[in-house]
């Protein structure tokens, strides 16, 4: 019973009824293009010829399907309706050609099935219930149905109850396994193509490179920052009762610091809470988040509490925008290492614009303790590496000659 009365079988009744619903329009034009080729009876009054208008109807439905909008609306009627499995079924418009040829045979075969359950629907329920209280109200046996039939003897009349109650149960039979034929067909039809399937696996890609960029930019800024704001507290302890002036100055930057990377910060997780689509459009940090680039390299270098040795061989405002932006946050992570690790606050970095390549050396003196990738966290080299791969380039860190150096470089062309 409940899967002829049950809530799914009334919710695919009802979805069946939407398809005959829908059906109308095109059974009128084919209504019209027989009664103008017959010029016989009506064809509500003719059972044949409602069968042929029914037919040719059909194929109109389904030339109306082939639209790439068709299909989402499809989806939607059959995950509110069907009880399909929801993941199984495809998003967005039916861009290539054999998912608009399957939409359309899902669309056909829906007003197909819908038209003829929607007539059942319309007839054997009235028909059923006279049936039923045939044998209570005897005046209701003169008509045209007890006219030489079986509802013409007493025997007919006992049994016509048993009759209505079986056609009802017919009808419900009928219209659950239609519901469930279509239910089954639905991921078929309107499932994820192969084309669809690569598109999807495309978006995530680009959505998850996004993502890992943002994190490597929340990485960067955040943890010099946080490296610098250190150094410069700490210092500033350190000479708190001998120069003012110099405690003054270093909580300065600490403010400066701090309010750039507070607006970097909320920049980078605007763009993390967007939606999906969205986020794929931002893959460039767009939007209202604009990255640091080498032509900011000085004010980096005097923000960071180190002394720093800085030698530029080139014009920075000719290097392409994402090359910039990434040598800038190579240059900010260097900074970081030097700040947590180094054996001295003092810096040398060189930088190489020539050739149609850009490159970087950044040396600091050891103090035992090189830095290294922790695990859970320290991913700031390997970050670099990421960068540098990313552009073409390459990069290398580790101790050289008494020193601990970073090197990176990579192509001006990275960037386009």
């Amino acid at each position: 019973m409940r899967a002829l009365f049950g809530i799914r079988a009334r919710h695919r009744w009802v979805h069946l009824v939407l398809g005959g619903a829908l059906l109308m329009p095109y059974f009128l034009v084919g209504s019209i293009i027989v009664g103008a080729s017959t010029h016989g009876p009506g064809i509500l009054t003719s059972l044949p010829l409602s069968l042929l208008s029914f037919a040719v109807a059909l194929p109109f439905a389904a030339v109306s399907a082939l639209v790439p909008i068709a299909r989402p609306l499809l989806v939607f009627g059959v995950r509110a309706l069907c009880g399909s499995d929801p993941a199984a079924l495809a998003d967005g418009p039916a861009r290539s050609r054999d998912a608009r040829l399957r939409a359309s045979a899902w669309y056909t075969l829906h007003l197909a099935a819908g038209g003829i359950l929607s007539g059942m629907s319309l007839a054997l329920p009235p028909f059923s219930v006279f049936l039923i209280v045939l044998p209570v109200f005897p005046g209701l046996r003169g008509t045209p149905y007890d006219a030489g039939g079986p509802l013409s003897t007493d025997w007919g009349v006992a049994l016509a109850p048993l009759a209505g109650i079986a056609m009802l149960l017919g009808l419900a039979a009928c219209s659950a396994a239609a519901g469930a034929l279509l239910a089954r067909l639905a991921p078929v039809l309107l499932g994820p193509t192969p084309a669809d399937r690569l598109a999807l696996a495309e978006q995530r890609a680009a959505e998850l490179a996004v993502r890992n960029r943002l994190a490597r930019e929340l990485h960067d800024s955040v943890g010099h920052a946080l490296s610098a704001v250190t150094l410069q507290a700490g210092a500033a302890r350190r000479v708190l009762d001998v120069d003012r002036e110099f405690v003054r100055q270093a909580l300065t930057a600490i403010e400066e610091t701090t309010r750039r990377t507070v607006d970097e910060l909320d920049a980078v997780l605007g763009l993390l809470r967007q939606d999906d689509e969205s986020a794929t459009g931002a893959a460039g940090l767009g939007g209202d988040f604009t990255a640091p680039d080498l032509t900011a390299l000085e004010g980096l270098l005097s923000r960071t509490g180190l002394k720093v040795a800085y030698s530029l061989d080139g014009d920075p405002a000719a290097v392409p925008e994402l090359v910039s932006r990434e040598a800038f946050r190579i240059v900010q992570e260097g900074l970081s290492n030097a700040l947590r690790h180094g054996g001295s606050p003092t810096v040398t970095l060189q930088v190489a614009i020539a050739g149609g390549e850009l490159e970087m050396v950044m040396e600091n003196p050891l103090s035992g303790a090189a830095p290294v990738v922790r695990p859970g966290g320290g991913r700031g080299l390997r970050g670099i590496a990421e960068r540098a791969r990313l552009l073409g380039g390459c990069a290398a860190s580790g101790p050289h000659d008494g020193v601990w150096r970073l090197s990176a470089r990579f192509p001006l062309g990275g960037g386009r």
